[in-house]
Formats: C-alpha cells, structure tokens, sequence
C-alpha cells in the first residue's frame, strides 16, 4: 500500500493504485473501476458517526485494521479510515464518447499533481466531456492527484497521450483548438466557445510549445491587470470553462 502510493513504477508494475476516503470511492466505483482490496480502521469510522457501507463488503476483499496500521498506511491527515486498492484502468482518445458541441481540456506537460486535481475538479463543475494530457510529467492516479480532484479523475473521462496524437483528434474531430497565451492573442471573452471547443493551456513558467501556437485555431488570454503576467493553471482553466459555460447557456 506505501509503495503503491508513493511510487509511480510501482503503480505502473503492479496495474494498481490507491483511493483513500468514502467520497472518492464511491466515485471510483460509480465510473465502473474494478476494486482489488480494501482496508479499514472500525474504530476511525466510529470516531467519525461512519460505518463500513455494505455495497463496499461485497465489491472486494475486505480488510480491518488496527488504527496503528491504518496511520501507515494513510496518505493524508483526518482520513476517514478507509483505503482502498484500486485496479488501473486507461483510457484512450478513441474511447471518448463526445457530446454534440464537445468541450475538451487538455493540458501540455503540466507536472504538479495538484494542479491537475484542481483543473479535473472545475472539468466536472463545468461538465466537459474530456481532460487530455499532453506529455504528462505525473502519472494520472497519483494520490495527491486523486485527493485534490475529490474523485474528479473518475467522473471526468481522462487520457494521457502526445501532443501529436491529440492535435491529429481534434483536427479530425473538427473541434476548435483555442490555446491560452499572451502572445498574438484575443481576449477570451470575445471569442465563440459555443462549438466544439479544446481550451489549452500550458505549465505557468514556459506555457505552450510551438506545436501547439501553430495548430491553433485562435489564441486567447485572460487580461492580466496587476504586475503578474499569469495565473496558476487550474484558476485559468476554471475561467475559460466556465466562459464556455456561460456562452453555451446563452446560446440562442
């Protein structure tokens, strides 16, 4: 279980991951992942007014332990005494089951788990169909991921791939490729998100690489009015999506 969690070529050796607390769970199993064991601590959920809930006893083998052990193993503080290891299950570009006008996220080398959680966790507010990303630096069931998404990374469908292979998609998708950057650029505000659209975005220090800017259908910004140039990714993509949203609502 620690090696699962703190290891990503543990994670990919095994075909298995970590899940901790009853919302992320209950999402996990909802999206039709497969549960390999679960461990819990009695006497934490009794602390807590929670019970072991029955659907779970039959979903997997089911483990009690002590609370010392559960701490061990516990990745985060003021857990609910409730873990479990999950079977990895990847998604592909041709497995996305898109709707009419289809809004897509997809995120280019972007390596901070939380950030991803985050920009997963206002995908699922704002109802796109897709989180892809581009050339990961962290693998898609890292814990903190998992944590700071809330069980986003379960509702959302999410696929890792290359740049190339999502470009090629959307292009032959038809779905309009608008990329985040203040270079040669339109405010986001003023550009029609009503079709389908993939909003892209960079990492905060380096933004978008050159494959991206020149596969773009527009370029749009966030109009920046204090002496910071940018802001953290996930407040950015909550922006546009919800642009998105607004103009979609509006639609006439």
């Amino acid at each position: 279980m620690v090696a699962l969690q703190q290891k990503s070529a543990e994670r990919r050796k095994a075909g298995l991951f970590v899940v901790e607390g009853c919302r992320e769970l209950q999402h996990c199993l909802d999206a039709g992942f497969e549960v390999d064991s679960i461990f819990y601590c009695q006497s934490i959920m009794q602390e807590r007014g929670d019970q072991l809930p029955e659907a779970y006893v039959g979903a997997a083998s089911c483990f009690e332990v002590s609370k010392t052990v559960y701490e061990k193993i516990a990745y985060r503080g003021g857990t609910e005494g409730l873990t479990a290891i999950v079977r990895s299950r990847f998604l592909k570009l041709t497995d996305l089951v898109l709707s009419e006008h289809p809004l897509i996220v997809v995120l280019e080398r972007v390596e901070k788990p939380g950030n991803l959680g985050a920009v997963l966790r206002s995908a699922d507010a704002a109802g796109a169909d897709a989180v892809v990303i581009c050339d990961p630096l962290t693998d898609l069931f890292n814990p903190n991921l998992i944590r700071s998404s809330v069980g986003a990374i379960f509702s959302v469908p999410c696929v890792a791939c290359s740049s190339e292979e999502c470009i090629t998609y959307l292009k032959e998708k038809g779905i309009c490729i608008l990329t985040a950057q203040l270079q040669d650029s339109h405010l986001y505000y003023d550009t029609d998100m009503r079709q389908g659209t993939a909003i892209v975005m960079g990492t905060e220090s380096t933004g978008l690489t050159d494959i991206w800017r020149r596969a773009a259908d527009a370029h749009i910004r966030i109009p920046m009015l204090g002496q910071l140039d940018s802001l953290n990714v996930s407040v950015s993509a909550a922006i546009l999506l919800f642009e998105a949203v607004r103009q979609r609502e509006c639609r006439v």
